[in-house]
């Protein structure tokens, strides 16, 4: 638990996304859900029932997220964005302009421009955005970044990453099949993971990509392969089935002039061969918080933010060059030289106890 006061939290969505944090969230006695808006009749009633299984009272659910921001936001601090991914960027900025400060489910919003224009909004008003990336968040991840910005290991040379599930058969008929409301397929969804990590390890822009996205008669993709170079020059693919047999894992490896490093795309390992071993051995880290106990921790000052707007900048600033690839039938887009998106802090979250 995070001492101080505490922190009255507003839910946009009680998906089940959402209702697994809150199964976290509701025994904590330094966190107050106070107001809920769900606008779908099954999830809500599912939220009752977590509300009820906890003894906690159940909050008041206002369905319009517009009016929710607007009539509820004096009674609350915090915010926590768990919708489909079209509606991020205006919801986020609503409630970072009305002063509450915001966690925001995955992926952080759809397009280079929402990532600069939602950053602009942050810096404005102050106020604390987290993007809820497993990767970013996770102590392994936030290990190998920094053992790569330390340059202890030699400059990268490749990053070879792999994202796989039976993705199309879970999600026909929802709405992650649904472009106006998903902003993409597989790679947008669970391969967003792997677009986010990618970019949090390599700690620099890419200067030029090549995608294949292929939806397999579904309304969205379903299979992707992606090649590009990093602004250093670096080579990096990645490889999204979304058709995969019952299944859902991952595997990123980052090639260095002096070592190997594998891990996932959640962060879920962390493993190492430098140069003279024979073999990757695991390093050791301290068990992860979850998303919520992270979030107070920023919020009290304790950590650096550990996966801030910037990063949703870089991951979104591809995420634009793979589309416009395929549109143009995997053609080479290169990107802009512009100012790389700030790096995150060295300092691991692992140090920090629970």
């Amino acid at each position: 638990m995070t001492d101080g006061p505490v922190t009255r939290v507003g839910f946009i969505g009680t998906g089940v996304m959402a209702r697994h944090h809150l199964e976290e969230m509701l025994p904590r006695d330094d966190t107050m859900v106070v107001a809920v808006c769900e606008r779908a009749p099954a999830a809500w009633a599912e939220a009752v029932e977590l509300f009820d299984r906890n003894g906690r009272a159940v909050p008041p659910n206002e369905p319009d997220w517009e009016r929710f921001v607007t009539t509820l936001a004096a009674d609350l601090d915090v915010v926590f964005i768990l919708t489909p991914h079209a509606f991020h960027f205006a919801q986020a900025t609503a409630c970072l302009e009305a002063g509450l400060d915001v966690l925001l489910e995955k992926p952080m919003v759809l397009t280079a421009d929402e990532a600069e224009a939602l950053i602009a909004t942050r810096d404005r008003t102050g106020r604390l955005l987290v993007v809820a990336f497993q990767g970013s968040l996770s102590p392994q991840v936030r290990e190998a970044s920094r053992l790569l910005r330390s340059g202890e290991l030699g400059p990268i040379l490749n990053i070879s990453a792999t994202a796989w599930q039976n993705w199309s058969t879970l999600t026909t008929g929802t709405w992650r099949q649904d472009p106006a409301l998903s902003g993409g397929g597989f790679m947008f969804d669970t391969g967003a993971h792997m677009l986010n990590t990618v970019s949090d390890l390599a700690g620099e822009d890419f200067a030029e990509v090549a995608a294949w996205l292929e939806d397999d008669g579904s309304p969205v993709d379903i299979r992707a392969a992606i090649i590009g170079r990093l602004a250093s020059g670096a080579l990096v693919t990645m490889n999204a089935c979304g058709s995969a047999i019952p299944s859902c894992h991952s595997e990123i490896r980052v090639f260095t002039t002096g070592a190997i490093l594998r891990t996932g795309i959640w962060g879920e390992t962390l493993e190492i061969q430098r140069s003279g071993a024979s073999t990757l051995r695991r390093v050791r880290a301290t068990a992860g918080m979850p998303d919520w106990e992270q979030f107070l921790n920023v919020r009290a000052g304790r950590i650096p933010n550990p996966s801030p707007p910037e990063v949703g900048l870089r991951m979104a600033r591809l995420w634009d060059a793979i589309r416009e690839s395929t549109a143009n039938a995997g053609a080479v887009v290169r990107l802009p030289a512009s100012q790389s998106a700030p790096a995150l802090p060295s300092a691991s979250i692992a140090a920090v106890g629970r």
